[in-house]
């Protein structure tokens, strides 16, 4: 409508049925309308119908307080009204939270109480949770490190501000203004957060579904920590003997580690020496125990410091016995370690069970304080008893365990890919590109 936004030289006209963006020297808080404009369309503009406006324009917004902490029997003490904080905030509805004020507290103090639908935004705590978000779905009140912002409902639709809050967090970062700790926000930073709106039941649309993806997010992570919980109760009963497999039999034996393989302990190159660091051989230290089957190293050196060391062939079983001690995981090429990672060569035991079986042990009872947390030697390593079953018990209860693991796995990598494609599913969504 040839209006602008803000004090900068955002210029908006009508083009292509749509708003063209013709800027320069924008302020902070026209960038956003800048994005929209280039990415929605290759013209440039974005969609018919839809408005460019502030929060200031479409909700009302408030910030909260602390009752005074000197009269917690009066404003604190057996209160049933919820006082929401910056650390209950979880950038999606509100589960709940751990404290609650008196009516006496909403009656003498500056607290208000916010209706269900609310949106709340996080104005202190630095970069790490100045824009944190949270929608409330029941009456409460608020401290004073929130904003609240309640939506105009015939302009502005709760969860599609949520959503857009999320999308744009790193927004804040060019408003935030530093204090003496840690930057922040401010009420007038959040009245002037631009947004785009298409018509509400668009607005209700693009929410549903991203709402739904949330859905499929919330289970997918239900159904990872109800597989963790069981394979943790497996791994109790089966590592224990406590539960048999069907048709297998036989005792279980404690036998040392000394007794069940050789103890191989890498090193270190000098690091002064260049020409024993660069390329060719993978070399892990405890940092690179990231995962069952390790392949790759962030250093690696070459090929005349591996002439000095023992090379660990792949499939072997590598632990670390240092500072993070218990960090197991399996030689995914033929490679080579530093001191803090032990080798368990020549195994007299499956191996995936020494994987599982391992992961049991408590080895702080084993270790020595050390200036940096507990360290293991070969001596202590080779004393670790651990009880096993004959050999076909073993293999099938490392079955078990890595069929397990197998799910798990698969269902991660689901849940990563699910939330890729909500993430992407905003960009198209919240910027009009995608209709």
């Amino acid at each position: 409508d040839g209006s602008t936004v803000g004090q900068g030289s955002c210029a908006l006209a009508a083009h292509g049925g749509g708003v063209a963006l013709n800027s320069v020297a924008l302020e902070p808080s026209a960038r956003y309308l800048l994005e929209i404009g280039q990415i929605s369309t290759k013209e440039g503009v974005i969609p018919s119908g839809w408005t460019f406006s502030t929060l200031s324009d479409c909700s009302n917004t408030s910030s909260g307080t602390t009752p005074a902490r000197a009269l917690a029997s009066r404003y604190f003490s057996g209160g049933t009204i919820p006082w929401v904080k910056t650390l209950d905030l979880n950038n999606s509805i509100i589960y709940g939270t751990d404290e609650c004020v008196t009516k006496a507290a909403l009656q003498e103090t500056s607290l208000r109480l916010y209706p269900a639908g609310t949106v709340l935004v996080a104005m202190y705590g630095g970069y790490v949770q100045i824009g944190r978000t949270g929608l409330l779905p029941f009456p409460a009140t608020v401290n004073q490190a929130l904003t609240a912002i309640q939506p105009d409902k015939e302009k502005l639709d709760s969860r599609y501000l949520l959503f857009v809050l999320n999308y744009r967090v790193e927004h804040w970062k060019s408003v935030a203004s530093s204090s003496r700790k840690d930057p922040n926000i401010t009420g007038a930073d959040v009245r002037g957060f631009p947004i785009a709106l298409p018509p509400p039941e668009e607005q209700r649309a693009i929410a549903t579904a991203l709402s739904d993806a949330d859905a499929l997010i919330a289970g997918l992570e239900r159904l990872i920590s109800k597989n963790r919980d069981i394979k943790q109760a497996a791994m109790q009963q089966l590592l224990t003997g406590e539960t048999r497999l069907p048709g297998v039999s036989g005792t279980w034996v404690a036998k040392r580690m000394g007794d069940l393989c050789e103890l191989s302990m890498g090193r270190t190159p000098p690091r002064l020496n260049q020409a024993m660091w660069g390329s060719g051989q993978v070399w892990l230290s405890i940092a690179d125990l990231t995962s069952k089957v390790v392949s790759h190293s962030k250093e690696q050196i070459t090929a005349l410091a591996a002439a000095s060391m023992h090379v660990i062939p792949r499939g072997t079983l590598l632990m670390s016995f240092k500072l993070s001690i218990g960090r197991l995981c399996f030689a995914g090429c033929d490679l080579y370690t530093n001191e803090a990672i032990c080798a368990f060569k020549s195994l007299k035991a499956d191996a995936e069970f020494m994987y599982y079986a391992l992961q049991r042990i408590d080895f702080a009872l084993h270790g020595k304080q050390a200036v940096k947390g507990y360290t293991l030697n070969r001596e202590s390593l080779s004393q670790i008893a651990v009880r096993l079953p004959e050999q076909p018990e073993q293999t099938a209860i490392a079955t078990v365990l890595s069929d397990m693991d197998a799910e798990l796995s698969a269902l991660e990598a689901r849940l990563t890919k699910t939330r890729a494609i909500k993430q992407g599913m905003m960009q198209e969504l919240l910027t009009g590109r995608t209709r």
